[in-house]
């Protein structure tokens, strides 16, 4: 595949765009780290890297990010029902935009902002529903799945990512994220209820053309 790279300053090294895909390790920021809290999901798309010089590079990327959360328990008193293990999902556009410094020729270190545009979302599991049955209490598990309105999300959202790369070859690399957000998944969250924003762990490849 031909190399597709602009001119950069001149002795900093062109300008070169890439393309990358990976996992997201995802929760909300209530719950402890844990695999039984952590929703599996997926980003990808594509980046430019801009040298500013020999040591520091500036990568704006665009891409597609899935995030959310298992084992959510969310008690719906109104209702008289108790959601156990359900899993929501929420999808966002995000643009990260990293500040790179570059210790080595192929390791580098990265964090900056991002901000990501909400796209769709959806809650699904099991609920228990409680029934009485001729004077007899009985409790059912039953399947639920919903999507989550919009107006009921923050479509945008502010966070900050952290993390590492090294590239095997001058094309191919890996890179590990932290990223977290600084904005209320909620609207019109109630006085004395704690904010709830997402977080993930990510690790996928890029590919430089």
């Amino acid at each position: 595949m031909s190399a597709q790279q602009t001119s950069g300053p001149a002795g900093k090294g062109p300008v070169r765009f890439g393309i990358k895909a990976g996992t997201n390790a995802a929760s909300f920021n209530e719950q402890k780290f844990s695999t039984n809290v952590m929703k599996l999901g997926l980003y990808g798309g594509v980046y430019a890297d801009f040298p500013i010089s020999k040591l520091f590079s500036f990568q704006p990327e665009v891409l597609y990010s899935q995030m959310g959360a298992e084992s959510v328990d969310i008690e719906k008193t109104e209702v008289d029902e108790n959601i156990k293990g359900s899993k929501v999902s929420l999808n966002y556009i995000s643009v990260p935009l990293m500040l790179q410094i570059r210790p080595g020729k192929r390791f580098y270190i990265e964090a900056g902002p991002e901000f990501s545009y909400f796209l769709n979302g959806k809650s699904e599991g099991e609920k228990a529903v409680t029934t009485v049955v001729n004077g007899v209490t009985v409790t059912n598990s039953e399947s639920f799945s919903e999507n989550i309105q919009n107006d009921d999300i923050n479509r945008f959202n502010v966070g900050l990512g952290l993390g590492l790369g090294y590239y095997f070859y001058d094309h191919l690399g890996i890179n590990a994220r932290y990223v977290n957000s600084l904005t209320d998944i909620g609207k019109d969250r109630v006085d004395g209820q704690s904010i709830v924003t997402n977080r993930a762990f990510q690790l996928g490849l890029n590919y430089k053309f």
